[in-house]
C-alpha cells in the first residue's frame, strides 16, 4: 500500500510539472478540407484532394497567415508522388511573404528532395538540410510515395531538424555556413528566433502531398495561441 501510495503522489507530481508545450498538446493548422488559415503568394498553388495537401506548378509559397512562430516544434508528415519531388518547409520568415522569394533569402527552407540520394545535387541540398547552409547528419529520407515524418525545432537560435525519427540537422545562428554559389540559393545572415512558415509548391514536375501540419508550443512565455484551421484567411 506505502509504495502504492508513493507512486500515486510521484503521478500527480509529475503532471502538475509537465511544460505547457505538453499540456496544450499538438494544434493542428490543416483540417484535411479546406485552406482557411493559409495564404499563398507566387505561381502555382495548393489544393485540397481526398483530404491531402497537394503541390500545384511553381515556385509559390503556401503560409500560414495567421501569425508568426516562437519556440515551437512543426510536424509535417508529407510524402512525394514520384520517386523524387521537391519542396520544402519554411521557417524564420521574419515578416508576412508578400512573394516567394523573400522566404528563400531571409528565411531557412527545410528542403524536401531526395536528390543527392540518387546521384543529382550535393549534400547541402537534401531532405532535412536547411536548405544550400547545412549537411545531413543522415539521410533517412523515403522515395514516393512512401510516407515521411518531419519534426523541426525551433528554440532561440538553434534549429533541429528529425526526418522519420532521425537527427538530420542541428544548427544554431552564427555557425558556419559555405559561401551562396547559384542565384537561386539563400543570400546569407541570421534569422530571428520568431518567424512565419509555409509550405513550397516547386514545380509542375514536383508533386509532393501533406497530411499533417501541426505545431506544439514550447515554453512558458507564448504571446500566441493557434485558433485552428479556421482562423487567418483563404
Amino acid at each position: 500500500m506505502r509504495k502504492r501510495g508513493l507512486l500515486a503522489l510521484l503521478i500527480l507530481v509529475c503532471a502538475a510539472t509537465l511544460s505547457p508545450a505538453k499540456q496544450l498538446g499538438w494544434q493542428p493548422l490543416f483540417d484535411g478540407h479546406d485552406l482557411r488559415g493559409w495564404k499563398h503568394v507566387g505561381p502555382g498553388g495548393f489544393i485540397v484532394e481526398h483530404g491531402l495537401l497537394k503541390t500545384q506548378g511553381g515556385m509559390g509559397l503556401l503560409y500560414w497567415a495567421d501569425h508568426a512562430f516562437g519556440d515551437c516544434e512543426i510536424k509535417v508528415v508529407y510524402r512525394m508522388e514520384h520517386d523524387n519531388d521537391n519542396s520544402g518547409v519554411f521557417i524564420r520568415i521574419p515578416s508576412e511573404p508578400t512573394e516567394p522569394w523573400m522566404p528563400v533569402n531571409r528565411g531557412y527552407e527545410v528542403q524536401i528532395d531526395n536528390r543527392p540520394e540518387l546521384g543529382g545535387e550535393d549534400d547541402y541540398h537534401v531532405t532535412g538540410t536547411l536548405y544550400s547552409l547545412t549537411k545531413p547528419l543522415a539521410k533517412p529520407g523515403k522515395p514516393g510515395p512512401e510516407w515521411n515524418t518531419m519534426l523541426i525545432r525551433i528554440e532561440g537560435p538553434r534549429t533541429q531538424v528529425f526526418v522519420n525519427d532521425v537527427k538530420v540537422t542541428d544548427y544554431t545562428e552564427g555557425q558556419p555556413v559555405p559561401p551562396k554559389k547559384l542565384s537561386f540559393e539563400p543570400d546569407r545572415g541570421l534569422r530571428p528566433d520568431k518567424g512565419w512558415i509555409g509550405l513550397q509548391n516547386h514545380s509542375d514536375k514536383d508533386i509532393v502531398y501533406f497530411k499533417t501540419v501541426a505545431v506544439l508550443p514550447l515554453g512558458i512565455e507564448q504571446d500566441w495561441q493557434i485558433r485552428g484551421p479556421q482562423g487567418g484567411n483563404n
